[in-house]
């Protein structure tokens, strides 16, 4: 009994001094304000709901240069902080770019180029959608590369990620104007004190959130909008609300995103990567779009809300002042605890908006620009001022594309396009192509029978010299190229090489023997010419000829050049006019054949055959009508546009 005792009271002692030490150690611990509580369960909440969601962020930043770069590093930085699960892709051509992803070692930051601009290097929102399906990823998301995502962005898509159905949130951001601390509550209170709502939802703004299921965004094919003017977002919303594919709400409330208004940062360390407490700050060119394609009248405060209470996800319909919680898997149902509060304070809020969408849109009634052959010369023409020149009517507005795509791809950017009406100028436009439309376009373009030897044909064909003589006086050499030819490499080096006073072009003979000058044998579809007084005054000739002549300007530049009959021919390869003295020399038909030679059309493999020649490009004539000439190309493979998406194919 006694050593029982002694056992017994060994023991409360022992418990004794536990308590002891565990009260010693309790009074040792730092005290926890109100500030680190509220940053304790928001991580507490984050961490909770963590699934490890593989998340890809798309944007489409400009140079990182100046104020506006370190905005867009800022921005990139704290969403890779918000979980080592999210990556960023970057579209973008400007090297800038690239090195800032470069700096990236984890390879989380990637730079993709291999998508459709603009001439101005703008690009596509439909691209960049389109583009997103090649990626891996269980949520995707598209955000201004100048927002700051901060804390509810991993928690919020965790939430809405166990819905079982397709869904598309978006989000609002707040404006902040200044931030100089590096110490996290401080950050934190800056937020709060500076947060400014934009309640009729900044759309230019806006961050769209879905996840990578079976059904579309959207019914229909989505038009060309150029991003970052905020018409793509509406579009999408509207789309999506009224095809019924996904669920569509405002995530506004949940998740704290913002844009640095013309801000700056004193201490750029208070937004460093490094520090991961992003994620528990806070409480919860051609650049123009056209409003043709938007026709939304939706009123974006009225679709449901998702809100955080009583540490609670919630949606809140205000309209039916409905308060539903999200079910994990299927059911939705009526909220039974008391969140009366919950819906009064978004009830306040929302009773403010009057926001309609169409209200904020200022559609223009016509898609002209002032862009002025002058104005595009100077932007486009490479550094030896050389433009490459296309004329096309709205009835080849696909081949029109198949070219421009194709030239994009060989990184030829120097090129420009006469509208011959203004279908095709409006096109060209929503399309990003540099395009310009002049006094002198013929009226009355068939769709369908402007093909070679037509009256149709001719009156065209007369225009594009006239076109290449302007240009040439501006100062500016010009490689013309019909849209029926398809480019293999880029040949302007090669071209430019001649040097003045030669007119290089195209043999139209298909004989495989013999002279490439032969009478009419120039083929005025492809041809370079030097900006030189002679090379000017030779063209000069050729466009009063054809001003008088009942034929297309294609015999024109032959009877001028080389003679009528070819008296000014010398070799089999070369011409040269007596007055000007220019010299026309005719291309190696191995290396640029027309649609005859060789009958490599018929191959059954076209591209292999030309490149075996060596082509630089082959000329998709010889063929009389356009269904047979772009039936042609088509099924060759020789074809770069995918006219149901509006973009170029992916290589």
């Amino acid at each position: 009994m006694k050593v029982f005792h002694v056992e017994l009271w060994s023991i409360w002692l022992s418990g004794f001094v536990l308590i002891l030490l565990s009260l010693y150690a309790t009074q040792r611990l730092p005290s926890l304000n109100n500030d680190d509580y509220r940053i304790f369960k928001l991580k507490k909440i984050d961490v909770l709901y963590s699934r490890n969601l593989s998340i890809t962020i798309f944007s489409a930043p400009k140079p990182f240069m100046d104020s506006i770069g370190t905005r867009q590093s800022h921005a990139v930085r704290s969403w890779l902080a918000l979980s080592p699960f999210v990556n960023v892709v970057l579209y973008s051509h400007h090297p800038s770019v690239a090195s800032f992803a470069n700096a990236f070692d984890s390879g989380r930051v990637l730079v993709d180029t291999d998508i459709d601009f603009s001439f101005l290097g703008s690009p596509f929102f439909h691209s960049m959608i389109a583009k997103s399906r090649s990626f891996p990823s269980e949520i995707f998301v598209i955000v201004d590369p100048e927002t700051v995502i901060l804390s509810g962005f991993i928690s919020t898509l965790n939430h809405v990620y166990e819905l079982d159905r397709d869904w598309l949130l978006f989000a609002s951001p707040q404006n902040v104007s200044h931030l100089d601390n590096t110490k996290n509550v401080k950050i934190q209170e800056k937020v709060q004190q500076n947060l400014q709502w934009n309640y009729c939802y900044n759309a230019e703004r806006m961050l769209l959130a879905w996840n990578n299921k079976d059904m579309p965004l959207h019914n229909g094919v989505l038009p060309p909008f150029v991003y970052g003017k905020g018409t793509h977002n509406n579009w999408i919303i509207h789309e999506a609300i009224s095809s019924e594919f996904r669920f569509v709400f405002d995530a506004s409330w949940t998740i704290t995103s913002f844009r640095m208004n013309n801000a700056t940062f004193e201490n750029s360390s208070a937004l460093d990567i490094e520090n991961r407490n992003w994620e528990y700050i806070g409480n919860s060119h051609l650049g123009a779009n056209y409003g043709s394609f938007f026709y939304s009248e939706a009123n974006y405060s009225n679709l449901p809300k998702l809100l955080i209470c009583k540490n609670k996800y919630i949606m809140v319909d205000t309209k039916k002042n409905i308060v539903y919680p999200i079910r994990h898997r299927g059911g939705v149902n009526l909220l039974k605890e008391n969140t009366k509060h919950c819906i009064d304070n978004q009830k306040s809020v929302t009773e403010m908006l009057d926001c309609s969408v169409k209200d904020q849109m200022k559609i223009p009634e016509s898609l002209e620009l002032p862009f002025s052959l002058e104005s595009l010369l100077s932007i486009t023409a490479d550094r030896n001022k050389t433009i490459v020149l296309t004329v096309s009517g709205y009835s080849y507005k696909d081949m029109l594309m198949s070219w421009v795509c194709r030239l994009r791809k060989l990184s030829i950017e120097n090129f420009i396009v006469y509208a011959l009406d203004q279908e095709t100028y409006q096109f060209s436009i929503l399309q990003g192509i540099p395009v310009f439309k002049g006094p002198i376009a013929p009226s009355n373009i068939s769709f369908d029978n402007c093909h070679f030897g037509t009256k149709c044909f001719q009156r065209v064909t007369k225009v594009k010299s006239r076109i290449v003589l302007k240009i040439l006086k501006l100062g500016y050499n010009v490689l013309l190229s019909d849209v029926d030819t398809y480019w293999f490499r880029n040949p302007i080096p090669l071209l430019h090489s001649f040097g003045p006073m030669v007119l290089v072009a195209q043999s139209d003979e298909y004989q495989e023997q013999g002279p490439i000058n032969l009478p009419r044998r120039l083929n005025s579809g492809f041809y370079y010419a030097h900006s030189d007084y002679q090379t000017i005054a030779a063209i000069e000739k050729v466009v009063k000829h054809a001003e008088t002549s009942g034929l297309s300007e294609q015999p024109s530049f032959y009877d001028i050049l080389c003679g009528e009959g070819g008296t000014y021919r010398v070799g089999n390869s070369k011409c040269v006019e007596p007055e000007t003295n220019v010299t026309v020399h005719f291309l190696d038909r191995n290396l640029f054949p027309n649609g005859a030679y060789q009958n490599l059309w018929q191959e059954k493999n076209v591209k292999a055959a030309c490149l075996n020649n060596g082509c630089y490009i082959i000329h998709n004539n010889w063929i009389s009508g356009r269904l047979k000439k772009l039936t042609r190309q088509v099924s060759s493979g020789l074809w770069e546009y995918d006219p149901s998406t509006r973009m170029c194919l992916q290589s």
